[in-house]
């Protein structure tokens, strides 16, 4: 059980959500690395289920107001706390000139919840750590601010490629109290921020990898009969960016002989439109949309597939994946992968020998699959590299050992 006033406070969007195991499998590894911390949390959760990731958790989760209206006497006793810090004027200036760049709700409402972590705060905190470099971070800055301490964050995809400029830049300057590190999954989205900040040291390169002891063996795979149904699934929230628009095109052009099907797990807002798009492509039959699903489902899901496919692009506001670690999940079950060249994809998955990467164009996704379906060795030559590579490149340890290692010394002051 964490102390009651753990040294560490990690600041996250939602506690615990499903789509986000690669943050429950940090904090774990975290704990077991000797850290200690509270979870705080920007939202309540929404996902009716739980990964067992979770519940290896023993940090406590304090949930920050998700709406100031509706715990107002918590906020204006915390505001009427942080009016007191050192560090509140400073703190409120440097708001109200992000806020005449952002004059939005949003901007006001992390403003609100940042003097309730300010206030609520436990003595003894001697670092904030936050999970994605926009809203979290924002909170977790204004907080540090009041409250004259150090901050970091870890960036991943969304928060990186649809956040202002002018916000990226101040967040990792030392003139603008910045974070004192950030860490990032991918090289491609490293680079990008080394190019923003005052200093590049502050970023570091730290791929989530996988901790293939949560995983069980792949299976053995028998070479596949090209003439039994090819079944392909994929794991992905039912948004813009992850081209599931495109793949549902791409299987209307297979050929009609073709024994196929397709599964999805997880949830998104585009649920409802992708299935009248299905029907109206005549593919709705060979389709399963099984929602959100734990990670024991999952992984159950894949060990039955044949192909694992996720045809990730670029959102009209910029938006786009990492390196999504469904692909790591899928290599760990020896699933053959067929993707797209999206950002940092290609650092794992090299194709023509891990996989395939095509563009996100439904005639070549289809070509693809056809090509995958019609050829069992090859997908079973490419799966069997991806998890090579997975086992020898891609494990978690390096990377932990690397945040430990700045968490600590981010708290010590070094």
């Amino acid at each position: 059980m964490t102390s009651p006033n753990p040294p560490l406070a990690i600041v996250v969007k939602g506690w615990p959500r499903l789509s986000e195991t690669f943050i429950a499998q940090e904090l774990v590894a975290l704990e077991d690395s000797g850290h200690e911390f509270d979870i705080w949390s920007l939202r309540y959760p929404t996902d009716k289920k739980r990964h067992p990731l979770h519940e290896r958790i023993n940090a406590r989760v304090r949930y920050l107001p998700e709406y100031l209206y509706e715990d107002p006497e918590r906020v204006w006793r915390s505001r009427a706390a942080a009016q007191a810090l050192p560090g509140y004027a400073e703190a409120y200036r440097i708001w109200r000139a992000d806020l005449v760049r952002d004059l939005t709700h949003n901007r006001i409402r992390r403003f609100g919840q940042a003097c309730v972590l300010a206030a609520e705060l436990p003595e003894g905190t001697q670092g904030l750590y936050a999970h994605f470099m926009h809203t979290p971070s924002s909170v977790a800055r204004y907080a540090a601010i009041m409250r004259g301490l150090p901050w970091s964050f870890a960036a991943h995809a969304k928060d990186i490629w649809t956040s202002d400029e002018w916000e990226k830049r101040e967040k990792l300057s030392a003139d603008t109290h910045g974070a004192v590190f950030g860490a990032t999954c991918t090289a491609f989205g490293a680079e990008h921020l080394r190019e923003m900040a005052d200093d590049p040291t502050r970023i570091d390169l730290v791929y989530h990898g996988l901790d293939l002891t949560r995983f069980p063996a792949p299976p053995k795979r028998p070479m596949r009969d090209t003439g039994s149904p090819f079944h392909m699934m994929s794991v992905g929230r039912l948004v813009e960016k992850k081209g599931f628009d495109r793949l549902i095109a791409a299987f209307a052009q297979l050929p009609a002989d073709m024994d196929w099907h397709w599964t999805h797990i997880g949830g998104g807002d585009l649920k409802d439109a992708l299935q009248v798009q299905a029907k109206e492509a005549g593919v709705a039959d060979r389709i399963t949309w099984r929602g959100a699903c734990d990670q024991p489902e999952v992984i159950e899901a894949m060990r039955a597939a044949d192909l694992f496919v996720l045809p990730s692009r670029i959102a009209k506001d910029g938006d786009r994946d990492g390196l999504p670690n469904v692909l790591m999940e899928a290599a760990s079950q020896m699933l053959p992968i067929l993707s797209t060249p999206v950002s940092a994809i290609p650092e794992f998955i090299d194709s023509g020998t891990h996989g395939l990467l095509v563009e996100d164009d439904p005639a070549k996704l289809t070509a693809a699959i056809r090509d995958l379906a019609s050829d069992p060795a090859r997908a079973q030559a490419y799966a069997t590299a991806a998890y090579d590579r997975l086992v020898g490149e891609f494990g978690m340890a390096p990377g932990i050992a690397r945040l430990s290692s700045r968490l600590t010394m981010l708290m010590q002051g070094d």
